[in-house]
């Protein structure tokens, strides 16, 4: 008898320290987000082409971490033969580091945009795409503090938020569209604001995602489910 309790012991003490390091490589990648988007709005704002390229060239880390964060998946799933709240875990964090990993991916478009407009001043201020980009970041926080704190009814607030930023998408689509109607040598400068906040629109969308998947995590159900 108490063989079969240490060995059970034993087990849940493995699995709780591979949902830990699982739960750590997720920390960083949403860290190393969160300053690619950040780094991108600095980019933009000065025309800084050094930095764009340094978060096109950082992009590679996060590649690699969300590689790392499958592997220890699969590697738990075989081993450990999870089930329940656990199984759960391990196919939400999963799916979270994919939705990370695709995050960086729209900050490094953004980045490779700053690279091609060059000095050329916006068509426009930059209003709402410094404010798209904040509410993002402001998502981000949240999300994974829901993951952390396993708070299905806060990850539905959260995904609430995506409205914000499609709001201020559709604002500046407008916007941009009667500049480009009026001038149609704004055409190129107004179609790379509209591609930055695009990906800024879909870094929103992975966000929902994300939230998505916590109340999967902690519910069981699958989707946006409001009350």
């Amino acid at each position: 008898m108490g063989s079969n309790t240490s060995s059970v012991s034993r087990h849940r003490k493995s699995l709780d320290e591979g949902l830990n390091a699982l739960q750590n490589n997720l920390l960083r990648m949403a860290s190393l987000v969160d300053q690619a988007i950040d780094r991108s709005m600095q980019a933009l704002r000065n025309r800084d082409q050094a930095l764009a390229k340094k978060i096109v060239d950082g992009d590679a880390e996060l590649n690699r971490l969300r590689y790392e964060v499958e592997e220890a998946c699969l590697a738990i799933l075989a081993t450990q033969q999870p089930a329940a709240g656990d199984l759960r875990t391990i196919l939400a964090v999963d799916a979270i580091a994919v939705e990370l990993e695709r995050m960086g991916d729209h900050a490094e478009g953004i980045a490779k945009i700053v690279l091609r407009m060059g000095a050329e001043p916006p068509v426009k201020p930059l209003t709402e795409i410094p404010q798209m980009a904040d509410l993002c970041r402001q998502m981000l926080k949240q999300s994974l503090d829901t993951f952390l704190s396993r708070d299905s009814e806060a990850a539905r607030r959260v995904g609430e938020t995506d409205d914000a930023i499609d709001t201020l998408y559709r604002e500046l689509f407008d916007r941009l569209v009667a500049i480009m109607a009026r001038d149609p040598s704004a055409v190129e400068r107004g179609t790379y604001l509209l591609w930055i906040a695009h990906n800024l629109e879909r870094i929103g969308d992975r966000i929902t995602n994300i939230v998505e998947r916590v109340i999967f995590m902690t519910t069981g159900q699958m989707g946006m489910i409001y009350p």
